[in-house]
């Protein structure tokens, strides 16, 4: 099953403790005024730190979050000291006093661990606070209808000598996010449902949690283009010099299934359940081929990376690359399918996007290389279909959040836990 290795150095429903991310969100927009006041501003400042796209002084801190320098002072030197803040040099400035001393996220102390299963490849990497890729493995493979507690044993192998290398350089493993193509509710440890690997009902984290490398490491799973669209708004945050706050976006990620998300103020909105955003399976044609999910005339089947590729006469493990090169060349089949799946794309999103009310549209995965030439396609049905793009102007954008831009969200998902809480880091700050 297994092609090729790339090496560059139960539990879902059950009640459980509220993850930090999901204790705190939302409540981070301005001081606490309750018991948890240390804590609630701890992680008020690391957040502004970590967020901010250059290093930043405790100054600066104090007035982008309303804390007192002295507090601001008192709540660095706590995060300096375990190890999350780092001090540079004084900044040299031209104003009479004291010279800012730049603050950044530290780097290889703290490791989030994103792993993914995905029908072509499993794959882990690690990331620190500053969102820097450390270490990761990739391997390529057919895992369509796979047995999961046999990938799952294979993953956890890939993840040995990642931990392993990142304990021996001194970081601490701070936990692990499983990004997977199907229902996971973002937070829970079990996968509901993965129609193109063929697994239901699966517990993740009890697979991996008795591995040795991840044994006394906490474990969540998440949608793939969940943790993809996180990695896309801190990317483009990150990008424009603005804060995670202003990105509000319809996320698609085609991959042979095709993923959504939609965030909202730079979170993501998950709906009741945690399991909005399942886009690929939005009916295109009721009459239409049937999809692995079981019902018919599902997009992922008008516009999915197999359907791409057997529309355009080419095997399966076709790269996207290799299409894009023969639509460029001109050729019918080729042109025939990015253009038949850049209709039903457009038709799809023109629907989500009336009723979640944004006016941005990011193609993530596979369509990020096809994106110049999916926008016509898309932004003609947009244009015909969304009554508000009349007042507000609609814009279809390639993803920026790099390859495998779902396996980096899982691990910064981890990195998100550590802020929200780094009291649990720091020690007793009460």
């Amino acid at each position: 099953m297994v092609n090729a290795v790339i090496d560059r150095t139960s539990t879902a429903d059950r009640p459980r403790r509220p993850l930090p991310t999901e204790r705190r969100r939302g409540a981070l927009s301005s001081p606490a005024r309750q018991s948890s006041l240390r804590e609630h501003n701890l992680s008020l400042a690391l957040r502004f730190i970590v967020d901010s796209p250059a290093p930043t002084t405790r100054a600066r801190v104090a007035d982008g979050t309303g804390l007192t320098k002295a507090t601001v002072s008192e709540l660095v030197d706590l995060l300096v000291s375990a190890r999350l803040v780092t001090e540079l040099e004084p900044e040299a400035g031209e104003r009479v006093g004291r010279p800012g001393v730049p603050l950044i996220p530290s780097a290889r102390t703290f490791v989030g661990l994103g792993l993914e299963v995905q029908v072509d490849h499993i794959a882990v990497r690690a990331v620190d606070l500053q969102g820097t890729t450390l270490y990761e493995r990739i391997v390529h493979g057919d895992y369509r209808r796979s047995d999961a507690d046999v990938t799952l044993r294979q993953l956890a192998k890939l993840v040995e000598p990642v931990v392993a290398t990142a304990r021996a350089q001194g970081g601490r493993v701070a936990g692990a996010c499983v990004s997977i193509p199907g229902l996971a509710r973002l937070g829970s440890g079990v996968v509901r449902y993965a129609p193109n690997l063929g697994w239901e009902d699966v517990d993740v984290t009890h697979v991996l949690g008795n591995s040795t490398a991840l044994r006394d490491v906490r474990i969540e799973v998440g949608n793939d283009a969940d943790l993809g669209a996180l990695a896309e708004a801190r990317t483009r945050s990150r990008l424009a010099g603005l804060s995670r706050l202003d990105q509000n976006f319809l996320f698609i990620a085609g991959e042979v299934g095709i993923g959504g998300a939609i965030v909202l103020g730079g979170e993501l909105a998950a709906g009741m359940h945690g399991w909005s955003g399942e886009i690929g399976h939005a009916v295109v044609d009721p009459n239409g081929p049937q999809c692995n999910c079981g019902a018919l005339g599902c997009l992922e089947q008008f516009a999915g990376k197999d359907a791409l590729s057997r529309a355009a006469g080419l095997a399966l493990e076709t790269s996207t690359e290799t299409l894009r090169g023969l639509a460029l060349t001109g050729d019918a089949r080729a042109m025939g399918a990015i253009t038949s799946a850049a209709t039903a794309l457009g038709r799809t999103a023109a629907s989500a996007m009336s009723l979640i009310d944004v006016d941005r549209l990011i193609l993530g995965g596979a369509y990020a290389v096809l994106s110049d030439l999916l926008r016509p396609g898309i932004e003609a049905e947009l244009t015909g279909r969304v009554i508000s793009r009349r007042w507000v102007p609609i814009h279809v954008e390639g993803a920026v959040s790099g390859e495998m831009a779902s396996l980096t969200g899982a691990a910064l998902r981890v990195i998100d836990h550590i802020v929200a809480d780094p009291s649990e880091w720091v020690g007793s700050v009460g």
